[in-house]
């Protein structure tokens, strides 16, 4: 195949894997639990920190509550800028943390009645991307705590 014809395969492809952004629905993260749980849709949230890192992931379920509730702790009081992409299609929720860092060693949660794995990627040296695969199809509600920040994301 030639350098033209592989240039405009790679050019078609494009707009197919990309997110339509006209067809997702779009919040902003709050710092208060909604219970509005959704399964597909873009979430964002701006913050003026210009250096985080994770300190760990974990995970808690009560039975009672019928949800599953994962936190990424932040070594800062606040959260970093914040985007994040659910999938209900491949059954993911992907985020991004801008300015952000991650340990060495990547946290896993354990006996996870949801989660399937959690995976950290840096990509440029300041922002890290998070990719959380859930086993079967899921909904999620994500909201921020403060002094010392915290994401949560609460799944059921």
């Amino acid at each position: 195949m030639k350098l033209p014809q592989i240039c405009f395969l790679l050019l078609v492809s494009f707009p197919i894997m990309a997110q339509n952004l006209m067809e997702e629905r779009i919040w902003k993260v709050s710092s208060r639990k909604k219970s509005i749980f959704l399964d597909s849709g873009v979430f964002h949230y701006n913050s003026d920190l210009k250096s985080s890192s994770i300190k760990g992931v974990r995970g808690s379920a009560v039975d009672g509550r019928g949800y599953e509730r994962v936190v990424i702790d932040f070594t800062t009081p606040s959260i970093p800028k914040v985007y994040g992409h659910i999938s209900a299609k491949d059954n993911k929720v992907n985020i991004d943390f801008f300015d952000t860092s991650v340990a060495t060693t990547q946290p896993q949660l354990s006996n996870s009645k949801f989660v399937k794995s959690i995976d950290f990627i840096n990509v440029d040296g300041k922002t890290t991307t998070m990719q959380l695969t859930s086993k079967d199809k899921a909904s999620f509600d994500v909201f921020y705590l403060e002094n010392p920040g915290r994401l949560v994301i609460d799944i059921r």
